[in-house]
């Protein structure tokens, strides 16, 4: 089983190089390109404004890549943010700011158990049920809201999105520490070997004793509480509990999590890569806004980087196949030319 779970992690790894750089090119030819184009871009404030934007994508982009490398979705993560705003806002005005994150926070982690159900147990699609779960969560917004926005909170309620520790703001600080926390999941723990090893190989890592419905299971649950912890952070960042945020965000961690090399068929990918492709998107959407370019483009231009990155995987992947179908076929010509020679030796040795 070990032998399993290291082979498959040290391929996925392997596979994820060119991407990698890939990557990093083309993030530093969007700055260069950017900081030529307007002196604004490279300030000091515009760098601190780009990462508080993209900070709730990396913190659930974060969860989502392992669920992802498993051979998973959520498509839910956008209502799930809208909910645990609401439910953070509601909670603050008769409960500690801490202890109404937290429990808006578990709120995500109970859609993500339902989640983890109707996938792993019942066996819906994971896109159907996590769809599905987008529409469940957003109207529950909108019903505990009564459609309105919740401003009556306290004055703290914002200090998690938008104050600062020294010149870094407290939500970069918070999506830095997830990043560093679930890269060591995938990497040093049983957890994220077996997602790797699942999205793999699902047969080969169940022949080998990972358990499958559990690892799955997981991965759903902390995706949901990731994205409650992610509204609750958006929600302190706008100081209300909005109904109406987080459309559209679940595209926004499916860019960032497949532009950072996270296969769609499962079995590749690093959170390190994710956060790579948030930057990347984040930067680009503002380079645009500076540049006044109409945020329609803005969507436009995230479809073309996702059409693209799924493209670069597609070719990249068929380029591994053709390597092995050739080194297969080269070792397969050059095995029957070894038989005479030891046969040779055998003879000249009687």
């Amino acid at each position: 089983m070990r032998g399993l779970l290291v082979r498959s992690w040290n391929g996925a790894t392997a596979r994820l190089g060119p991407k990698m750089a890939i990557n990093l090119l083309a993030l530093l030819t969007i700055v260069i390109v950017l900081s030529l184009l307007t002196p604004r871009f490279m300030t000091t404030d515009n760098i601190a404004n780009v990462l508080r934007q993209i900070s709730a994508v990396v913190i659930v982009a974060s969860v989502v890549t392992l669920l992802m490398v498993s051979g998973g979705l959520d498509l839910s993560v956008g209502g799930v943010i809208a909910l645990s705003g609401v439910a953070a806002a509601l909670l603050s005005s008769f409960l500690p700011i801490p202890l109404a994150f937290l429990v808006a926070t578990l709120l995500g982690a109970g859609v993500g158990i339902v989640n983890g159900f109707l996938v792993v147990v019942v066996g819906v699609n994971s896109v159907i049920a996590t769809l599905g779960m987008l529409y469940v969560s957003r109207g529950s917004a909108l019903l505990i809201s009564g459609g309105v926005p919740i401003y009556n909170v306290p004055a703290d309620f914002k200090w998690l999105g938008t104050e600062y520790v020294g010149p870094i703001p407290v939500a970069v600080v918070t999506a830095l520490l997830m990043v560093a926390i679930f890269t060591v999941v995938q990497r040093r723990t049983v957890l994220g070997r077996h997602a790797v090893a699942v999205g793999s190989n699902a047969t080969a890592a169940r022949l080998s004793g990972v358990p499958l419905l559990r690892t799955r299971f997981a991965l759903f649950a902390l995706a949901g509480a990731s994205a409650g912890f992610a509204g609750c952070l958006v929600a302190s960042r706008v100081n209300s509990g909005l109904s109406t945020v987080g459309v559209g965000f679940e595209f926004d961690v499916i860019v960032a999590t497949i532009l950072g090399g996270t296969s769609l068929l499962g079995g590749e990918g690093t959170v390190i890569g994710a956060f790579i492709g948030a930057v990347i998107v984040g930067v680009l959407n503002n380079g645009l806004n500076l540049l006044g370019v109409q945020s329609f483009w803005q969507t436009v231009s995230l479809g073309v980087v996702l059409v693209a990155a799924v493209a670069l995987d597609a070719i990249l992947r068929r380029e591994r196949v053709t390597v092995r179908i050739r080194r297969r076929e080269r070792d397969t010509d050059a095995a029957p030319a070894a038989k005479p020679a030891s046969g040779a030796r055998h003879e000249s040795g009687r």
